[in-house]
């Protein structure tokens, strides 16, 4: 039941005319589109369902206290491994959100750095120089500039070498959408016909806030219109047709038709972050609702199975092979050294501001027990 301090939207209205190639319950709505490599397709599956598992253990990991608080994405990893799926790792670039560890995963992070950067261990943030990998961005749409402004860089090389540019694939939730670099980010974008892409994960909720408490719109799409860029609506709970158009979105930038705004509609069924009561705020049949009749997993593998590509023995062992990695990886991020108090201030800035210095060395005379 529906109290005073929730809100419920059944059904709901964002799904209206969304772009998708397999229905919820796995039918394909448009079986032209579906990849006609079933190798394809299982790896699709395979790489969507391993960063699920993840954040299934990771829940467990915090709260045995083993992990800091932790943004859980559960339910909405067909948003982040699709649109990434359409990247050419570790080349092209990647901006996350700190909801974004799907992404990081499909991009090729590994797990112990994912578990060292929710233990806010430095390790976690020391991210491979030959990966074009941005850390997990916690202040809300402070990558999208960042994006606009690689994709710029990788413009301008790919002129100066000859060659197709490099893209830049940046992520934001929808309460993101009201944050002022949002608009920095996109209209530079736009105006410089920059190489990027820039996915809205638009699942419902900004913390505690809906969507239509945010904006009058419409849609968040719609924006796209206002700087000059194309933009599409899709469902972002069916991998296939995420993937389909963020491909679109990345040929159109490489050949140097400039950005493209993707809203992806999503749900998060699960709470804002390990610490959150989302039944203060909603009502938990839109969140069972989504649960249960629109997985993003359990859409793909009921097609898959249909076709006779995939079976329970299958599933059992890939899930036990991504519990054997994630155990081999815990063990990596439990061997980490332990870290200094200082050493939270390094890999900020490449050269310390003076600031940055002389805090350092207040933080080193009280672990020693002298005075700065």
């Amino acid at each position: 039941m529906t109290t005073s301090h929730t809100r419920s939207r059944l059904p709901d209205p964002r799904l209206e005319g969304v772009f998708c190639i397999l229905d919820a319950d796995g039918a394909p709505r448009q079986p032209e589109l579906v990849p006609a490599d079933p190798a394809r397709l299982i790896a699709m599956y395979r790489a969507m369902r391993r960063t699920r598992i993840f954040d299934e253990r990771a829940l467990v990991l915090q709260r045995q206290g083993r992990l800091g608080v932790y943004p859980l994405f559960g339910g909405m990893e067909a948003t982040q491994v699709g649109a990434v799926l359409a990247l050419d790792a570790p080349h092209d670039w990647l901006a996350p959100t700190y909801r974004g560890t799907g992404c990081a995963l499909a991009y090729g992070l590994p797990m112990h750095k994912v578990i060292l950067s929710w233990r806010a261990h430095p390790d976690g943030s020391r991210l491979d120089p030959d990966s074009h990998l941005l850390p997990f961005y916690t202040p809300i749409a402070n990558q999208l500039p960042h994006a606009a402004g690689i994709a710029l860089a990788e413009k301008r090389l790919a002129e100066r070498d000859g060659r197709e540019p490099r893209v830049a694939l940046a992520f934001v939730g929808d309460g993101g959408t009201s944050e002022g670099d949002f608009h920095v980010g996109l209209n530079f974008a736009a105006v410089f016909k920059v190489p990027a892409i820039f996915v809205i994960e638009n699942n419902g909720w900004a913390i505690s806030t809906p969507t239509d408490r945010q904006t009058a719109a419409a849609t968040l799409a719609s924006r796209g219109e206002g700087y000059g860029m194309p933009s599409v609506r899709v469902d972002g709970n069916d991998l296939l047709a995420v993937a389909h158009v963020t491909e679109g979105a990345v040929a159109r930038a490489r050949r140097g038709a400039g950005p493209t705004l993707i809203e992806a509609i999503t749900y998060r069924v699960l709470p804002h972050t390990s610490s959150d009561d989302p039944a203060r705020y909603r009502d938990s049949a839109e969140a069972d609702e989504w649960r249960e009749k629109r997985d993003p997993g359990m859409r793909l593998r009921t097609y898959l199975t249909g076709r006779g590509l995939w079976n329970d023995a299958q599933e059992e062992t890939m899930i036990s092979a991504v519990d054997a990695e994630l155990r081999s990886e815990l063990e990596l991020a439990d061997a980490a050294p332990g870290i200094e108090p200082w050493e939270l201030l390094e890999h900020v800035f490449e050269t310390p501001t003076p600031e940055m210095v002389e805090q350092q060395a207040e933080l080193r005379a009280l672990h020693s027990g002298g005075k700065a």
